[in-house]
């Protein structure tokens, strides 16, 4: 009886553990249509939505040098839609240009597993330090707010 109490709050505590560490949401894949400077972007998200109090709010498209391109503002959460895509655009940038896809939530900010690449080369994914161009979370445009 007590190796199942032990069981039930180890992995109660392992799921606590890894809810907290996985606060950040992921890009997870980068399909892009359209022509040099007139792109449509198409970008798979994976997040830890639980409603407007926790939901990635935005992705974006980044220069290596931390210049924003475009962004992506996500209107509501998606709790039960995980993992899902939205399309931006026009993202004015030429084909080998290359750029960094990565999401951001309401809460927690930047983190996660961004996307780098070019529209010619493809895009391959990355791990950015969390505080990577940083300054760009009080860039326009900002979300309204949360629908649901």
């Amino acid at each position: 009886m007590y190796n199942g109490i032990i069981l039930f709050l180890a992995v109660g505590l392992f799921a606590s553990i890894f809810s907290i560490l996985n606060d950040t949401a992921d890009v997870l894949v980068v399909k892009i249509s359209g022509n040099p400077n007139d792109y449509t972007f198409s970008v798979t998200l994976e997040s830890p939505d639980t409603g407007c109090d926790q939901y990635a709010n935005w992705w974006e498209v980044i220069t290596p040098g931390g210049d924003l391109v475009y962004r992506r503002i996500l209107g509501h959460s998606h709790v039960n839609e995980q993992p899902f895509t939205r399309s931006g655009g026009p993202v004015q940038i030429s084909e080998d240009q290359e750029v960094i896809i990565r999401a951001h939530m309401n809460n927690t900010g930047y983190g996660g597993k961004a996307m780098r690449g070019s529209v010619a080369a493809g895009f391959k994914p990355v791990v950015l330090e969390k505080d990577f161009a940083g300054y760009l979370e009080t860039e326009e445009p900002q979300p309204s707010g949360c629908a649901f």
